[in-house]
């Protein structure tokens, strides 16, 4: 990019980035999180130690070539939150990318380079990776469409992990045509389709984790999806937050310990806030701990599919409120964050795909409404997120 004002992008110099001139996305841009590797160009990962390790990238990871197979124009790679480890989006030593859609609250991250950039109308189209919530966040703070995908749906070969058996790549878009075209490039049709109209199911557990005025703010948006798919019926869709919260949160550090513990311990980065106390508690996550966290990960992937049955659709709220405000203390990130994880582990521990829809507003912020289907059914539930989007 000549000119970054969202401040969304990495400061690499330009290197040519061949695409196909012709095909099914020609004419649009590209950002892609630093997470991949692009030839010619280096891989933070967000942070400054990953940076000096990285070495200039010989090969262009799969998933962003299918992309610039596909007619993609490539624009830059952008900002990650530091070693993808975080939901707010502000890494400490490369700077808060600009939320497009709230310019005075928290972009989201940990793909908060990718929203900013696709939110400021900087490219059209940009990767991004969600492990623990870090598409859907960024998509619902900043008015875009995102999903998490089927765990294992697209590829992330020639990126860099945090927690492989929860990592997902994922994508964002402005609006819902865009977002089915791209879906189309990246994902084979469904092996596990949908129905045209999917029984629809309403999280009220979920719902209920929300303030009053945030179930409002989402009232209209619920209705949007009921004009196309009819009145849905509510259900307990996690059981127990809190053993599904403690389950994530285990599985998430021990495998992002072995990920990155290692550096970590050798050359003792200077990790920023909110990043260093989560590997620290990774750190001293016991095997006892991660053993019972993966039954209830099995058990509760059951729950979700026996709910869904391969022909439902659940509606649950991405995050629970607006964005917070750039100036909130870490503190209150992180209790926003912990808050956030209820409803964004239910799609992490389950591997089924979410998409969020910009769908509502509250305080002038974008407030994002999700959709989460059976597994496999991530290109149904994309076409069904484009209907929903024109109320047809």
């Amino acid at each position: 990019m000549p000119d970054d004002p969202a401040r969304a992008f990495m400061p690499y110099p330009a290197v040519p980035v061949p695409n196909a001139p012709e095909g099914p996305l020609a004419g649009l841009t590209l950002g892609v999180k630093d997470l991949f590797d692009i030839a010619g160009y280096p891989t933070s990962a967000g942070s400054p130690t990953m940076l000096a390790m990285s070495g200039i990238k010989t090969r262009t990871a799969p998933t962003v070539q299918r992309l610039l197979d596909a007619g993609a124009r490539f624009v830059g790679k952008t900002i990650t939150d530091e070693l993808a480890f975080s939901l707010n989006g502000r890494n400490a030593h490369f700077g808060t990318p600009l939320n497009g859609g709230a310019p005075e609250r928290i972009p989201g991250g940990s793909s908060s380079g990718s929203a900013s950039a696709v939110s400021n109308g900087l490219c059209d189209v940009a990767l991004g990776t969600d492990t623990g919530g870090s598409v859907r966040g960024p998509a619902s703070h900043c008015g875009l469409f995102g999903i998490r995908p089927t765990h294992g749906r697209i590829s992330l070969e020639g990126a860099h992990d945090l927690s492989p058996s929860l990592d997902t790549c994922g994508f964002f878009t402005r609006d819902a045509v865009t977002f089915r075209r791209v879906a189309e490039v990246l994902m084979d049709e469904d092996a596990a389709a949908l129905p045209q109209t999917p029984r629809l199911l309403l999280a009220a557990d979920g719902f209920g984790l929300l303030d009053g005025e945030v179930v409002e703010a989402l009232d209209e948006a619920v209705h949007q999806v009921e004009a196309v798919l009819g009145t849905g019926d509510a259900v307990e869709a996690a059981g127990d937050f809190e053993a599904l919260y403690w389950a994530f949160r285990y599985v998430q550090g021990r495998e992002a310990w072995e990920v990155d513990g290692a550096m970590i311990e050798r050359h003792r980065p200077p990790l920023g806030p909110g990043v260093a106390e989560r590997f620290a508690f990774a750190r001293e996550i016991d095997d006892a701990q991660v053993e019972n966290a993966r039954a209830v990960r099995a058990a509760y992937r059951e729950r979700l599919r026996g709910l869904l049955r391969g022909d439902a659709v659940l509606v649950l709220p991405t995050m629970p409120d607006v964005a917070p405000r750039l100036d909130e203390p870490e503190a209150a990130l992180d209790r926003y964050r912990n808050a956030a994880l209820n409803l964004l582990c239910l799609s992490g521990l389950s591997g089924f795909p979410q998409i969020s829809m910009p769908l509502a507003r509250r305080l002038g912020a974008p407030l994002g409404l999700s959709l989460i289907g059976p597994p496999g059914s991530d290109l149904s539930l994309v076409r069904l997120a484009e209907r929903i989007a024109a109320g047809a």
